[in-house]
């Protein structure tokens, strides 16, 4: 499993249109093979800023390589330089193989 994480420091007044963003855009995730699951997360806020952080699970990092260089990731990004920047800075990256999962209990 291939975890595959961007972090993003919004500041307060553009959080709900960041929200709001990722909220109305369409992913093209879930047509990608290896493709396990994405959450969008919010997190703390800290000297007028939130913490956001897109959270990505594959099979593999093959996988998620795959998806960066495809006709699906493109058409997911192609409005991305038509909207005002709501962060500040680059997102930022961060990729993590797991080398231990563990999960609830399934009971019938």
């Amino acid at each position: 499993m291939y975890l595959a994480m961007n972090r993003f420091s919004v500041p307060l007044e553009n959080a709900a249109d960041f929200e709001e963003l990722w909220l109305s855009r369409e992913s093209h995730l879930q047509d990608m093979e290896g493709f396990v699951s994405f959450h969008m997360l919010k997190g703390p806020e800290a000297e007028g800023c939130v913490l956001y952080a897109s959270h990505t699970v594959w099979q593999s990092e093959g996988h998620f390589r795959a998806w960066t260089t495809s006709e699906a990731f493109r058409a997911a990004h192609a409005r991305a330089g038509q909207t005002r920047k709501l962060h500040n800075g680059a997102p930022r990256f961060e990729g993590f193989t797991a080398i231990q999962s563990i999960d609830a209990l399934q009971t019938a």
